[in-house]
């Protein structure tokens, strides 16, 4: 199971370089459109932390198979890859976000996409939780504190648009 873990991680990782060069193609070399820049694009990020979730899982089991051992410093290494860049998307989809609704005025009403937003923000203190129990980074022990509440609100947030849109629905249907 160790080695049918380990090269679909290390697949995972072949796919998500040419799938972002695209998207971060499109972001640098295309006008930002206001309707383009949805809540989706946190999908950038969780699939970064899943990686990261992965990769921890995989140096926590090293031990139970010799070359998965020897290459240890390498899934190091690039699950620390798959954390920083996570963590890089985090700041930048805020922003993004802050241009969306601040800026550019988009009404900050339920969409589905919304849930895009919340998975990756629960999947990131996670994937930082297992990151911390693999390394014994302690010093990140604060991001699973403040992410685990976040990710809370977002799906509170997100779970009470949902329900108000329904409502609001429903009494359409019923007034008509």
């Amino acid at each position: 199971m160790l080695l049918i873990s380990f090269a679909v991680y290390l697949v995972g990782a072949m796919l998500y370089i040419p799938f972002i060069t695209l998207i971060l193609y499109r972001w640098m070399f295309f006008s930002f459109r206001v309707d383009v820049m949805t809540p989706s694009y946190w999908i950038n990020m969780g699939a970064l932390a899943i990686a990261t979730l992965a990769g921890s899982r995989l140096l926590l089991a090293a031990d139970q198979w010799s070359f998965l051992q020897e290459l240890a410093p390498f899934v190091r290494g690039l699950t620390f890859l798959f954390w920083a860049v996570a963590t890089w998307w985090i700041p930048l989809l805020v922003i993004v976000g802050i241009w969306r609704h601040i800026v550019k005025r988009v009404p900050l009403t339920y969409d589905p996409q919304y849930w895009a937003l919340v998975f990756p923000l629960g999947m990131y203190a996670v994937a930082t939780f297992m990151w911390i129990k693999a390394t014994g980074l302690t010093v990140l022990s604060v991001i699973p504190q403040v992410f685990v509440p976040i990710a809370l609100l977002a799906w509170l947030a997100t779970f009470a648009g949902l329900v108000a849109h329904l409502l609001r629905s429903l009494l359409r249907l019923g007034a008509t």
